[in-house]
């Protein structure tokens, strides 16, 4: 509950315990297991900033945190703590201003990102690429740049890689060696981001980030729920969402230095996800967003069941700490316990590692920092509860706020031209010109076998020509030669007839 410049969280000891609203961005955590009441602190907490007129952004991994959209119900049990927390008077059943959000476009608008916006850097952290995989990454980005070819969906990115893997030979000389082996690898890098959704979160309209830090007309500050319960499941997505989110709030935003309240608060539920099996070059890049956001004006803090589930570069960074119960029947628990209470500035009144293993459910160790920024020692505290609706909200609901809120123009995905676009021409029209390329040199070689046919049945002719001449000619010698003979025949017959008769006049004569 905000009151008076501050976030009222609880008592402790019969005094209120309060967080202040403008060291509220320097982080927080919110830790315990399973059902001790992690989520009503955290609803409880954005409901406060909302009031405060401060945007907030939550991860509803359950499903059960879409009740604030609508007013709480009383109870006996509430009336109670009303009365318990004195807050009697200023207490009210409400709803908040809430926009519902969803990457997969089935519980609340879609969020989408262009693969430009996500960057190589990120990109080949989120896909876990080997430094070479990553330089060639970066020189694909760059050859989309100076070719002007727009990087919005997966399949722009794939279309890329392939045609410059395939025309490497062209880039190497001005970008660098770009193997088959590296861009392989980052296809293969690709398919398990596909498998989870990112064909749907990378496209567009692209989520301008600015529409996430609104205030509704009576200055309440809107609250943007993103269901999770699919995406918890996609890890790889889940941590790729997030930190875009991060990364585009802190380039967007400008340097606020110390503010009298956050420009946006970010509650990120099951937090542990983000970091399981995490490349340590991921943790690093969250590490450093955590660290640098906080001067942009935004307060992240993380909702998971140990702190020991934070990796400690990260966890050094919250100065909030709200510890719920843990339990402890393992060696490995009670060592977990132990390190949340060590997280904790000791109060000498009391042993933390003890008291975390005793509390009920909506008691908790809180340790918020004062208006110096010193961490405050850890109260033993019962937790305000929410004034909104401790259950999901009704389909009908969800549905009717969505049409109010102004972000319909997300809700439609389009496929403007780009990569995949102009390279599938490309592409086509390369095939075409070596198409018509092999087309015409299967005409010129039939063509040459044609003349090369023609020439050798021209010669074939000539040369069965010239026999025939030859065969005629010799025919007609041997005709000419047979005349002749005959002729010399007759001649010798002639000539020995006339021969004959002279001398048989001879004879006679005589």
């Amino acid at each position: 509950m905000y009151t008076d410049g501050s976030i009222y969280m609880g008592l402790a000891d019969g005094e209120r315990v309060t967080m202040q609203l403008n060291m509220s961005n320097r982080h927080g955590l919110i830790a315990g297991a399973s059902g001790t009441g992690k989520t009503i602190t955290m609803k409880a907490m954005a409901e406060s900033f909302s009031d405060a007129g401060v945007p907030v952004f939550l991860c509803d991994v359950k499903g059960d945190v879409s009740g604030i959209a609508m007013p709480g119900k009383s109870t006996q049990g509430m009336e109670e703590r009303i009365d318990k927390f004195g807050i009697r008077g200023s207490f009210a059943y409400k709803g908040y201003p809430v926009c519902f959000w969803d990457i997969y476009g089935e519980g609340g608008h879609p969020v989408r990102a262009t693969v430009s916006d996500m960057g190589p850097e990120l990109l080949a952290r989120i896909l876990g690429l080997t430094p070479a995989q990553e330089g060639v990454l970066h020189i694909i980005f760059r050859i989309a740049d100076d070719k002007g070819l727009l990087l919005i969906d997966l399949k722009d990115l794939r279309a890329l890689v392939g045609y410059v893997s395939e025309h490497r030979a062209e880039y190497v000389t001005t970008y660098g060696n770009i193997t088959p082996q590296s861009a392989g690898g980052i296809l293969r890098a690709l398919l398990p981001l596909e498998n989870q959704g990112g064909d749907m979160f990378f496209g567009e309209p692209a989520l301008d980030i600015m529409d996430w830090i609104r205030t509704d007309s009576t200055g309440k500050g809107v609250v943007n729920l993103l269901n999770c319960v699919r995406l918890v499941q996609n890890p790889t997505l889940y941590a790729g969402f997030l930190l875009w989110m991060m990364s585009e709030l802190f380039e967007r935003l400008p340097e606020a230095g110390d503010v009298d309240k956050p420009k946006l608060v970010f509650f990120f539920d099951e937090a542990h996800m983000l970091f399981a099996d995490a490349p340590r070059v991921l943790i690093q890049k969250i590490e450093q967003v955590v660290r640098l956001i906080r001067s942009k004006g935004v307060g992240i803090y993380f909702v998971t069941q140990s702190p020991g589930d934070i990796p400690d570069s990260v966890l050094a960074q919250l100065g909030n700490r709200v510890q719920h119960a843990l339990r402890a029947y393992t060696p490995s628990e009670q060592k977990a316990v132990r390190a949340a209470a060590q997280s904790l500035r000791a109060n000498p009144s009391f042993k933390a590692e003890d008291v975390i293993m005793e509390l009920g459910i909506g008691e908790a160790l809180t340790s918020f920092l004062d208006g110096n920024g010193v961490p405050a020692v850890a109260r033993r505290t019962s937790v305000i509860c929410p004034q909104s609706l401790m259950a999901p909200a009704e389909c009908a609901v969800i549905k009717n706020l969505m049409e109010q809120d102004g972000m319909a123009k997300y809700d439609e995905m389009f496929d403007r031209e780009s990569a995949y676009e102009v390279l599938t021409r490309q592409t086509e029209r390369e095939q075409e010109e070596e198409r018509l390329k092999n087309e015409r040199e299967r005409l010129e070689k039939e063509k040459a076998a044609f003349e090369a046919k023609k020439e050798k049945e021209e010669l074939a002719a000539q040369k069965k020509k010239e026999k025939e001449e030859e065969a005629a000619r010799k025919k007609q010698e041997k005709a000419a030669e047979r005349r002749k003979a005959q002729i010399e025949r007759q001649l010798i017959n002639t000539g020995a007839q006339v021969l004959k008769r002279g001398l048989l006049k001879t004879l006679l004569g005589k």
